[in-house]
C-alpha cells in the first residue's frame, strides 16, 4: 500500500509517501481501507516533535489519527459483522491514518451514518468530539451573547451552528473578510475580521455595546486576550485553542475584578471526563446524522500532497476540515 512515512522530526519536507508492506490485524482489530483521513493542527505540532511525551512517536512513523472508509479485514475476536461496513475513528495516540490502509481496535469504531459521507464523518469524529466537549462546558443559552473566534475554522464554524441553534446572539471573529463571510454564512449575527487593530471596537459597535457573555476562544494570544476583555461582568471564557501559537494571558485579578469564570475544554480534561471521548464521538456523529450540524470540508489534498496540507493548516490558509483522499 502507499502510506505517508516520517523518518525524522522537522518541517513538512519530511513527509514523504513510500510503499510499505499492507498492514494485518491482530485479535480484536479491523483493517480500513481509507476514503479520507482528517489532518489536525496536531499533526503538524507533532511532525516537529512537539506536544510532550505523552504525544511523542516512534520513528519513523505514518502520521494521522482520523480515518473513515470501509472494513476490509477483520481479526480474529474482531466481530465479523462489521466487514464490509462503512466505519469512521480516531486513531489516537497510534497513528497511521495517512494511508491507504488504517488498523483500529474493533471497539472504537463507529459505523457512519447512512446519509453522512467519509469526510464528514470524519470531521465529526475528532474536530466534532471536540466541539461536544467545548459545548458541553460551555452550555450556551438562548440568553448568551457569544463571541467565537476562529470562527471559520473546523471547530469554529460548528460552534457557531450550535450557539445560534441554542438561541444565542453569535459573533464570529474570523482573520480575514473571507473567512468573516463563512462565519456569517454558517449563522453569526455579526461577523468580523480580527486581523486589524480594531476589531474589538467593532464587535462592541455590532452589539450597540451589550456585553459578551461567553467566550469560545481558539485563538489565543492577543486575540485570546482581547475576547477576554470583550467578556462583561459574570461572563465565561472557554479556551480550546492556541492557533496563534501562545495562550492567553490572564490573571487570577482578571477573572476576580470582573466575575468571569475560565476553563479548558481540551487536553486533559477531555481525556478524563466520565464517559471518555467515545461518548463525545458518538453525540458527535449523531449530531451530524440528525442534521444538527454540518461540518464544513474546506480543502481536500490528495494523499501524495499531505506536505501540502501540513503547510497551508500551518500558515492558517485553510477554512473548515482538511482531509486527505488517499
Amino acid at each position: 500500500m502507499r502510506a505517508i512515512r516520517q523518518h525524522a522530526f522537522g518541517g513538512p519536507d519530511e513527509l514523504r509517501l513510500e510503499e510499505v508492506p499492507d498492514p494485518h490485524p491482530s485479535d480484536g482489530e479491523v483493517r480500513i481501507r481509507v476514503e479520507s483521513a482528517g489532518v489536525h493542527l496536531l499533526d503538524t505540532i507533532i511532525r516537529q516533535g512537539g506536544g510532550g511525551p505523552r504525544v511523542a512517536p516512534r520513528l519513523p512513523m505514518t502520521p494521522g489519527r482520523e480515518v473513515a472508509g470501509v472494513v476490509d479485514e477483520v481479526g480474529a475476536d474482531a466481530g465479523d459483522h462489521l466487514l464490509g461496513r462503512r466505519v469512521v475513528t480516531d486513531l489516537g495516540l497510534a497513528s497511521g491514518g495517512y494511508a491507504e490502509l488504517a488498523l483500529a481496535p474493533s471497539a472504537a469504531v463507529h459505523l457512519i451514518p447512512d446519509d453522512a459521507d467519509a469526510d464528514s464523518a470524519v470531521a465529526m469524529v475528532g474536530t466534532g468530539r471536540t466541539t461536544m466537549a467545548i459545548l458541553e462546558l460551555a452550555a450556551p443559552t438562548a440568553g448568551d451573547v457569544v463571541l467565537v473566534t476562529a470562527a471559520a475554522g473546523g471547530i469554529g464554524t460548528l460552534l457557531v451552528q450550535a450557539a445560534r441553534a441554542a438561541g444565542a446572539t453569535v459573533v464570529g471573529a474570523a482573520g480575514g473578510p473571507g473567512k468573516a463571510a463563512l462565519a456569517r454564512r454558517m449563522g453569526a449575527d455579526h461577523a468580523i475580521d480580527y486581523s486589524g487593530p480594531d476589531w474589538p471596537d467593532q464587535v462592541r459597535q455590532s452589539l450597540a455595546d451589550r456585553p459578551v457573555t461567553l467566550a469560545l476562544d481558539g485563538v489565543g494570544g492577543q486575540i485570546g486576550r482581547h475576547a477576554l476583555e470583550l467578556v462583561g461582568v459574570g461572563g465565561r471564557l472557554v479556551m480550546f485553542g492556541t492557533a496563534s501559537g501562545s495562550l492567553t494571558e490572564l490573571s487570577a485579578a482578571d477573572l476576580f475584578s470582573r466575575g468571569i469564570s475560565a476553563a479548558c475544554a481540551v487536553g486533559a480534561r477531555i481525556l478524563q471526563r466520565p464517559g471518555g471521548t467515545r461518548t463525545l464521538e458518538q453525540r458527535a456523529l449523531e449530531a451530524l446524522s440528525g442534521d444538527r450540524l454540518t461540518p464544513v470540508i474546506g480543502r481536500r489534498y490528495a494523499l501524495a500532497s499531505a506536505a501540502a496540507a501540513h503547510l497551508a493548516l500551518q500558515s492558517r490558509a485553510t477554512t473548515g476540515k482538511t482531509v486527505l483522499r488517499p
